[in-house]
């Protein structure tokens, strides 16, 4: 019996090693023509008329349309505003994102963030390049109260290494069924609760209509004064001026941010040079080995897709994830 046709696949990606070589160990090698192509350039006219799976960042406007045969996107990031942004996105193709492939860097990063702000290492060391010894008292982080706005995969991770340090979790769910390490799953229509009760707020939201501006004065105000709130979800979740007089004026105690509207984040905005703000450059969701990490839901998704099967992380368009 003839074999069929190669499905035609494009690696959009300045780095298809990883991908690559997942597709030959998991032996789906002969069942796919697979091209590579730098980021930064454009599909030629035969890979355009062909391709019929795509693994990328996103795609400009203009191009999806050009593309008859393409069913599925494998989106590399867990956010999909982009591609949903898009106004040629066809209805029928199928898009998944990578969403869960954060769960080995992400948890461990706000937990460091969590450190930062109760252990004073930061400032020990820089009174040691003044050779200055002053004594400081570390701030407990068990008994803290940790609130979780968006339980999500990376959430519940977050919970789990939070509840080993004997924190309180609280926090927020679509779908409020119990989870394991938290103490109270609540529905989004309860946020304030969350707020008001919290040590540390964490944002783990996407980037939804819902979603624009939610930490807003108004929800900041409902935050303990020596609260701290950490966004490690998506730039437009936060108000950028609300959330600076808030922290300036003493409302709240401070902020970490891992996200923001514009990156890099222009030199002149004001959250570089207002005290209590730490601008981190986009760390939560970095590994070394991040595209391995990636590489294997890929290649999972690719053996459903061949065989016709349904396939992990599909995004609802409705629900803007």
């Amino acid at each position: 019996m003839p074999m069929p046709n190669p499905t035609r696949l494009l690696l959009w990606h300045d780095n298809p090693g990883p991908y690559a070589e997942a597709i030959a160990a998991a032996g789906l090698g002969p069942r796919v023509r697979t091209d590579t192509l730098p980021r930064k350039e454009t599909p030629g006219a035969e890979q355009l008329a062909q391709t019929e799976a795509l693994l990328g960042w996103g795609v400009p406007a203009g191009l999806l349309p050009r593309m008859p045969k393409l069913r599925w996107a494998q989106s590399l990031t867990a956010g999909v505003e982009g591609w949903l942004a898009l106004p040629d996105l066809p209805p029928s193709l199928t898009l998944t994102c990578a969403r869960g492939t954060h769960g080995e860097s992400m948890p461990e990063n706000i937990l460091g963030a969590l450190f930062h702000i109760a252990k004073p290492y930061a400032a020990i060391a820089e009174a040691q390049k003044e050779r200055r010894w002053t004594r400081r008292v570390a701030t407990p982080l068990n008994g803290k109260v940790l609130g979780i706005l968006g339980l999500g995969a990376i959430g519940q991770e977050l919970a789990r290494l939070a509840t080993a340090l004997r924190m309180e979790v609280i926090g927020t769910r679509r779908n409020p069924a119990p989870l394991p390490g938290v103490a109270e799953v609540l529905p989004p229509e309860r946020t304030d609760e969350v707020l008001a009760r919290a040590d540390f707020v964490v944002l783990l939201l996407p980037a939804t209509a819902e979603t624009e501006n939610f930490m807003d004065a108004a929800r900041l105000a409902r935050m303990k004064p020596g609260a701290w709130l950490l966004n490690f979800g998506r730039g437009n979740a936060v108000a950028d001026a609300e959330l600076i007089e808030a922290v300036r004026a003493k409302r709240i105690a401070g902020a970490v941010l891992d996200v923001f509207r514009e990156e890099p984040l222009p030199a002149e905005h004001p959250f570089w040079t207002t005290e209590g703000i730490l601008v981190v450059p986009h760390m939560g969701g970095m590994h070394p080995e991040r595209d391995r990490v990636v590489a294997r839901l890929f290649v999972e998704n690719l053996g459903r897709f061949l065989d016709g099967r349904p396939l992990l992380q599909v995004v609802d368009r409705a629900a803007g994830y």
